[in-house]
């Protein structure tokens, strides 16, 4: 399999700057990240690529069962720095691709320099026994997933608005709606599981490079809450909450998602 055909893999901005690597969340694809574009090329070399089974993947290369939990995602994003030899990169993941990044970092550190985990969440469910607070009951998470399951494009249209915030920009709920229902319903039913059922609180532990936290002053999907958790576990880890609302803020906040991701990594060098 041709890794760079598999995940749509595309290269840009200066050739000899830090690498910096884009990861997008469930039901989108590398579109979401080409506004932040602008400001990352000017002093860095940035990966783009889409999850298999999103965007331009190469959709022959989905298998329920190498893709049923995050572990495959992981070993893609694994692929993809071995094939570019590119050296170290700063791996940045939105949402269900923070987690990725994680493992990712704990399996093989030597191919990441650090990691920008942008509205993450290890854990969506609440767990009373421990305190921890993740945004949703199990009877919220199973409730989600069984109205996604019996209407995936209704779903989408009225989830999407709720995952983005900003009801004053309707526009940008309407994108995420679009590229929502862009992806094969069969495909987003098991990935829509391995985001909202995954629990890899225990993981942060074993990230051992440099880490930004970034969380959004407002996001229902991954409260204030969830983002403090995460710095709390990773140790040395920075946190920055960004005054960009909703859960995707490389569309909502671009500019200051972009200079929050430069500071990071440009720190690095």
């Amino acid at each position: 399999m041709d890794v760079r055909n598999r995940n749509n893999v595309r290269v840009s901005g200066r050739a000899d700057g830090p690498v910096v690597m884009l990861a997008h969340g469930f039901g989108c694809d590398q579109n979401l990240w080409r506004l932040v574009l602008p400001t990352l090329e000017r002093d860095f070399r940035v990966v783009l690529f889409d999850h298999v089974g999103s965007g331009r993947s190469d959709l022959s290369a989905w298998e329920r069962e190498r893709y049923s939990d995050l572990d495959g995602y992981v070993e893609d994003v694994l692929e993809i720095c071995r094939d570019l030899g590119l050296g170290p990169v700063t791996f940045v993941g939105h949402s269900v691709s923070a987690m990725m990044g994680v493992l990712a970092a704990a399996q093989e550190p030597e191919y990441f320099a650090g990691l920008v985990l942008l509205a993450p969440s290890p854990c969506f469910i609440d767990d009373p026994a421990t305190g921890y607070r993740g945004g949703f009951s199990a009877t919220d998470i199973d409730e989600l997933l069984g109205s996604l399951d019996a209407n995936y494009l209704g779903w989408s249209g009225a989830m999407a608005p709720v995952i983005m915030g900003n009801p004053e920009r309707p526009e940008l709920g309407e994108e995420l709606t679009t590229s929502f229902c862009a992806t094969d319903p069969d495909i987003a039913r098991v990935f829509a599981r391995v985001t909202f059922l995954s629990d890899n609180r225990e993981d942060l532990r074993r990230v051992n490079v440099p880490v930004l936290v970034a969380q959004c002053s407002s996001d229902a999907i991954a409260p204030p809450e969830v983002g403090a958790f995460v710095h709390a576990q990773i140790k040395g880890s920075e946190l920055v909450t960004l005054k960009a609302t909703g859960h995707c803020p490389q569309l909502s906040a671009p500019e200051e998602t972009a200079q929050a991701i430069a500071a990071f990594a440009g720190a690095l060098r």
